[in-house]
């Protein structure tokens, strides 16, 4: 099973990376072992050897301010910080022990899902930044793109580089609205996010649910996580972290359920 997760986590940085011919200006990021910055081609070399214990997609401010302490500019102008960590030699050699083991065995995934396709989507009211109050049970008659994010999740903020020329631009003006709530997370600390990501063309409106109360009707586990709901309020598709194809196929369902 942590052999899947960490080829997950290899596939997102994989995905993080755009190509030239990408119109999209993406989020910058910065990876970090033991206080010092690798490469992607690093971290790779690490996971076809085996030691790629396990990566975290983003960091708190406490420990990028106490990064910054250490590596200075080099981490000021990047969006979002991973940090990786790998395996000793003693659990290297336990890993390689096991591993046989592993394969036999067969573990059933953890749903993080609460809500589904075909469910109703659950009602709430979402405070938004400009001080707005968005109720999902009032938009009846539009589609809601429902999304759940948080400042410091890189994945979370490359989707939200492409969602303006591959949604909001396509769908804005009908009937069609885009709810992104940072999740566990301040007004404060929402709000001071913003600002850096106008140069990658984010300028929309976002909500916050400090405490985790629409979060948790929904679903728990990774992020980005997103449920498409139809203009009766069911839900319809649901995506689950960041990827072109994930974009691909919100605009593909929003298209088809604006028709219906």
């Amino acid at each position: 099973m942590k052999n899947i997760v960490l080829l997950i986590f290899i596939g997102a940085i994989q995905s993080l990376t755009i190509q030239a011919q990408d119109k999209v200006e993406k989020p910058e990021y910065v990876i970090i072992l033991n206080e010092k910055i690798v490469t992607k081609q690093e971290v790779q070399v690490y996971a076809n050897n085996g030691k790629l214990k396990n990566m975290n997609k983003g960091v708190t401010q406490e420990k990028r301010d106490s990064l910054y302490e250490i590596l200075g500019d080099v981490i000021k102008d990047k969006e979002f910080v991973i940090t990786i960590k790998i395996r000793t030699e003693e659990e290297l050699a336990e890993q390689k022990r096991i591993a046989p083991k592993n394969k036999v065995e067969k573990k059933e995934s953890k749903n993080d899902f609460f809500l589904t396709i075909n469910d109703k989507a659950s009602d709430f009211t979402v405070k938004m930044l400009n001080g707005e109050d968005i109720t999902l049970s009032e938009l009846k008659g539009k589609v809601v793109l429902l999304n759940f994010w948080a400042t410091w999740c890189g994945p979370c903020l490359m989707e939200f580089a492409e969602i303006p020329d591959k949604i909001l631009k396509q769908f804005g003006d009908k009937d069609f609205i885009f709810v992104p709530i940072a999740i566990g997370q301040k007004k404060e600390t929402v709000s001071q996010k913003m600002p850096h990501l106008k140069k990658y063309g984010v300028n929309f409106n976002v909500g916050y649910d400090t405490n985790g109360e629409i979060w948790h009707q929904y679903a728990q586990g990774s992020i980005p996580k997103n449920f498409l709901i139809d203009k009766k309020g069911t839900i319809r598709y649901t995506s689950e972290g960041y990827s072109k194809e994930t974009i691909d196929n919100l605009a593909d369902g929003i298209k088809k359920l604006i028709s219906e």
